[in-house]
C-alpha cells in the first residue's frame, strides 16, 4: 500500500499530471503541474515509478478540456498570440 504524503513541498493546490509519451513501452513521459496546468514541468519516469508518483501526489489526470487549454496557452507563449495565426 502506497501512503500520500501530506503536502511534503509545503505548496497548496491540487496536482495534475498529462501524458505526453511513451518511450519503448517502459517509460512515461508527462507534466506535471501544481495549482495551474499552464505551469507545468516535463519529467521522466519508469511506469511503476509514475504510477507511484501520482499516487503520492493525489494527482489528477488532466481532462480533454483541461489538455486543450494547456495547448491553447502554449500557443500563445509561442507565437505571442492565443491560437496559431497564418504568416507567422
Amino acid at each position: 500500500m502506497i501512503k500520500k504524503i501530506n503536502n511534503i513541498s509545503g505548496i497548496e493546490g491540487q496536482r495534475y499530471v498529462r501524458v505526453t509519451k511513451v518511450v519503448n513501452e517502459k517509460y512515461v513521459e508527462f507534466e506535471f503541474a501544481i495549482d495551474d496546468p499552464t505551469i507545468n514541468v516535463e519529467l521522466v519516469l519508469p511506469f511503476e515509478h509514475f504510477k507511484t508518483f501520482c499516487e503520492m501526489n493525489a494527482a489528477t489526470h488532466l481532462t480533454p478540456e483541461q489538455e486543450a487549454a494547456v495547448e491553447y496557452d502554449k500557443l500563445k507563449w509561442r507565437f505571442g498570440v492565443p491560437g496559431f495565426e497564418d504568416g507567422i
